[in-house]
């Protein structure tokens, strides 16, 4: 069965203790759950009854393409006026509530599962009219245009309308969802969902120039990251810089599932070796 995991802030008890699995190194953030109260929320230009915990931004040194925002939208909140930079793009993923997403005059209804891209430039806006609390994954970009592409089209569908896609030779034990062609070269980044069943595993250690987000959506697992095997849960989020290691053994009675973020499809930028020349 799907779930989604969503935090509701609040704030830990004077008996509780500080210690807990987060952690932030030269190669990769591990930011637990627990760390997601009300006092580390931050609020935006423009977005009414709206509250958000900042997972990601660009860090020189570190992970630099991509910014990712959980958000919190109360009934009647939202925004007419959403983003400010014409540069980015954008990828929402609902996870619990409702959402009405207007683009180019048209309304969708977005509930659990339901996933948006937004081009660069594009006028949207978000609201919630419902009566409860809805929530969804906001992942920033700035799009990097290529002489003869054009941006992606704007895009909007549920993760239950996707046939996940198994990997090779394991016999559906891990799988992918991807919500645009992997093959498209307009796109720059992708965001998929990431499914490994109980005693699944991504059984080698992946090292890569593609930077990762990854936030975990349901189940557990025991996730290597560089050279730390660690415990994670639904409600972690995992930030890794480009080369770092990554491996994964699913544990517990449920699927193991992340939303994850990398970008692809693009030539690595010179510049800083043609400045030291």
């Amino acid at each position: 069965m799907t779930s989604y995991y969503v935090p509701r802030g609040g704030l830990p008890a004077q008996g509780e203790l500080a210690t807990d699995r987060t952690r932030f190194t030269a190669a990769y953030a591990l930011i637990c759950r627990g760390t997601m109260r009300d006092i580390v929320t931050s609020r935006l230009p423009f977005w009414e009854q709206t509250r958000l915990w900042v997972l990601a931004r660009p860090l020189s040194g570190f992970a630099e393409t991509f910014s990712q925002y959980i958000v919190e939208v109360g009934p009647g909140g939202g925004s007419s006026n959403p983003e400010a930079d014409p540069n980015a793009e954008a990828a929402l993923f609902v996870v619990d509530g409702e959402l009405a997403l207007t683009l180019a005059d048209a309304e969708h209804v977005l509930r659990p599962g339901a996933y948006a891209y937004l081009p660069p430039g594009i006028t949207w806006s978000l609201h919630n009219r419902g009566t409860s609390l809805a929530a969804f994954h906001w992942i920033r970009k700035h799009y990097r245009r290529v002489a003869g592409l054009t941006p992606p089209d704007p895009l909007v569908t549920n993760e239950r309308m996707i046939t996940p896609v198994p990997m090779p030779d394991c016999d559906g034990a891990w799988s992918t969802t991807m919500f645009v062609d992997p093959a498209d070269l307009r796109h720059d980044m992708h965001v998929t969902i990431v499914t490994l069943r109980p005693g699944a595993s991504i059984p080698f250690a992946e090292t890569h120039v593609m930077e990762h987000g990854l936030y975990v959506l349901q189940g557990k697992a025991v996730y290597l990251l560089n050279r730390d095997w660690l415990e994670v849960e639904a409600g972690d989020f995992m930030w890794l810089r480009a080369f770092c290691p990554q491996a994964c053994v699913a544990a517990g009675p449920e699927p193991f599932r992340y939303l994850l973020y990398k970008d692809v499809n693009r030539h690595v930028p010179l510049a800083a070796a043609i400045n030291s020349v």
